[in-house]
């Protein structure tokens, strides 16, 4: 670390204590999504006081005073002092991505970050001692059973499929716009949970038919939690690792092949190929690693993630084209997106 370091880093370790802290910014971001600090604030017609927050809330005012000081600190929240009172006021970005109302909210993100992906984290040194999830540890699920875990109540699923949602509500643009997509009439999205990835590529090209496919239980909430009044994508129920694929010019992988192993997304990949027509093609969007094992961190961080929750990890485009390229697709392109996924589009 030392040689990528200033010297005045070695004289001082400020960048390693920032790190060191990283976690507390995060839980006391998550903390005030949870109580609803955001809400209360973009609601607000005026700034308020820690004592009328903690009314509002029904906190203690040292606690949430404090909780909002951190806030301003890494400017999420504004304040201003006025005769020794200081009066709290949000800001665009927390109105825009923190509070729940607002079409770009990343409040189920957060919400899913906190109460299971955090508890999952406590138990990292044994995840990377053990080389395997540690769902059993901390939900006293099977390690094995990825899905009945992250899936183990309608309150986690729901969690769960906010998650996704809140990811596609940001990104899902960037993917269906990576490429012309056009030429795909039919359109198929595997394991597409709430629908809003197959939402943005409907939008996009208005003229293709797309269908979300995921299991009955996760398609029965998507239809009850995240239907849209205007929607124009189809739900069907199935399981694409052990039943059919019906036929389409295009299948969406977003976000699935990362969680599994690599004989089990081969499997699955050939599967697709013979289920799709010449000219057909799979969409895959996942977090692309650097070829030289130096970045993105936010991707790295997510490969530890997928030690922690899942029996997969993240990987660079190579490892894709290889992937792709046995399972008898050719033509493998890759778009680095610049934001969080990437997308990769491979023909038959």
């Amino acid at each position: 670390m030392a040689e990528h370091l200033s010297q005045s880093e070695l004289d001082y370790p400020f960048k390693l204590l920032e790190y060191f802290n990283g976690f507390r910014i995060s839980k006391a971001i998550f903390s005030a999504c949870e109580l609803g600090v955001f809400d209360l604030l973009l609601q607000s017609q005026k700034p308020m006081s820690a004592v009328e927050v903690a009314q509002k809330l029904g906190t203690s005012e040292d606690g949430v005073e404090r909780l909002l000081d951190v806030l301003v600190a890494i400017e999420i929240v504004d304040v201003e002092v006025v005769q020794g009172t200081a009066f709290y006021s949000s800001t665009d970005v927390a109105n825009q991505y923190l509070a729940k109302t607002s079409p770009k909210s990343l409040h189920d993100l957060i919400i899913y970050n906190s109460q299971t992906i955090y508890p999952l984290w406590n138990n990292l040194v044994d995840a990377v001692r053990e080389g395997k999830n540690q769902n059993e540890k901390t939900f006293g699920l099977p390690s094995e059973e990825i899905f009945s875990a992250i899936y183990r109540s309608e309150e986690e699923m729901l969690k769960f499929m906010g998650l996704m949602n809140s990811t596609w509500v940001i990104d899902g643009h960037d993917i269906v716009t990576a490429f012309d997509l056009s030429n795909f009439k039919t359109v198929i999205d595997l394991g597409g949970c709430s629908g809003a990835l197959a939402r943005e590529l409907a939008k996009e090209y208005p003229s293709s038919t797309v269908t979300v496919l995921d299991l009955p239980a996760v398609v029965q909430t998507a239809q009850r939690h995240f239907a849209q009044q205007d929607d124009t994508i189809c739900f069907q129920e199935g399981d694409f690792f052990e039943g059919e694929i019906p036929p389409a010019d295009l299948y969406i992988l977003a976000r699935i092949i990362h969680d599994w192993k690599e004989d089990k997304n081969l499997k699955l990949l050939k599967k697709i190929h013979a289920a799709c027509p010449p000219g057909g093609g799979v969409l895959i969007a996942e977090a692309l690693l650097f070829e030289n094992r130096r970045g993105p961190t936010m991707v790295q961080m997510f490969s530890l993630n997928m030690l922690v929750q899942t029996e997969g990890k993240e990987h660079p485009p190579s490892h894709y084209t290889h992937l792709l390229t046995d399972a008898g697709f050719r033509d493998v392109q890759v778009c680095r997106t610049g934001k969080s996924y990437d997308a990769i589009l491979a023909l038959k």
